[in-house]
């Protein structure tokens, strides 16, 4: 193969780690490739929250486009940003192998105790999800709402903003923030969004066949596949994007997936949270499962009122 593989990327510091990582797997097999570094509506509307500018494509739109007319052949993205269901002409072709899946406190401060209700403390996040699980495991923690890249984040913080950051470890580690991390928090409390962790390889379905399967063989990390497939089904069938507190967590167990999921609340008083498991190759199933489990338990209610808040709000 001659030409060289066009990856499409965001330019923010952590989207390019991203795709010098993708760059990376491509280049073990053997492909050479290009970055391409194209501005979304995402990155350039900051003063707002995500859940107000909508949440599907945010990050994608500008990406998908260029994928459309062949000026990239794949576009890189953080899993957890991609929208549950992708217009009819694109298709995530690999998921790479996972990090770590937890979310994190970031802190210069030490002492940063989560669990003390007699301690005052804020933090900052932009995630709905985050902020519900808060609400209902530790109402007494304050949040603000805090947007930007990771850097920009950190200054907030230092500049006084909140006391500590609450992140996904995958982005702190990446960005190598590791010795700024106080607390590893617990995936039973903070579950975290689906795809967390991974990066997915998006192309038009029209992308030249043996390039596709080239691409997946170098990049796409088959248990990190199946778990994401499960989750991602799940988040699909609940209509889910990121301004919905749902959270999905899979994982292969003695040869078992694993799907660990709900929903909360926006006031966080009502968590909903089922587990189901099966064989890898009935991972989509098991999304859908979990979705009938989560509907059934009062879910539908409250995803109605979550879109009925948002509708409200916009």
């Amino acid at each position: 193969m001659n030409r060289k593989v066009k990856i499409g990327t965001r330019g923010s510091k952590l989207a390019l780690w991203q795709a010098y990582h993708v760059e990376e797997l491509l280049r073990k097999a053997e492909i050479e490739s290009e970055i391409v570094i194209i501005d979304t509506k995402g990155d350039q509307i900051l003063d707002v929250s995500i859940s107000k500018i909508g949440s599907k494509g945010v990050f994608t739109q500008e990406l998908e486009d260029q994928l459309l007319d062949g000026r990239i052949d794949i576009a890189v993205h953080s899993a957890k940003d991609m929208q549950s269901s992708l217009p009819a002409e694109f298709e995530i072709i690999a998921f790479t192998e996972r990090e770590k899946e937890n979310d994190i406190l970031l802190s210069t401060k030490s002492g940063i105790a989560i669990h003390d209700p007699e301690k005052t403390l804020v933090l900052g996040t932009s995630s709905t999800r985050r902020v519900a699980t808060l609400k209902h495991f530790y109402p007494h923690v304050k949040t603000v709402d805090v947007r930007g890249n990771l850097q920009t984040r950190i200054r907030k913080m230092e500049e006084g903003l909140c006391d500590a950051l609450l992140l996904a470890y995958a982005g702190v580690h990446r960005m190598g923030y590791d010795s700024m991390i106080v607390k590893e928090l617990d995936l039973g409390e903070f579950t975290p969004a689906v795809g967390q962790g991974s990066v997915a390889i998006e192309a038009a379905k029209s992308l030249d066949s043996a390039l596709r399967e080239q691409i997946i063989q170098a990049c796409n990390h088959p248990e990190t596949a199946s778990r994401l497939k499960a989750e991602r089904e799940y988040l699909r069938v609940l209509e889910g994007g990121c301004s919905i507190p749902v959270f999905a967590l899979a994982s292969l167990e003695n040869h078992a997936l694993v799907l660990r999921g709900g929903i909360i609340s926006l006031d966080g008083l009502n968590r909903i949270s089922f587990e189901v498991s099966g064989q890898a190759n009935q991972a989509e199933e098991l999304g859908r499962q979990l979705a009938d489990l989560v509907f059934a338990a009062g879910g539908k209610e409250i995803l109605d009122q979550i879109k009925h808040h948002n509708h409200g709000n916009q």
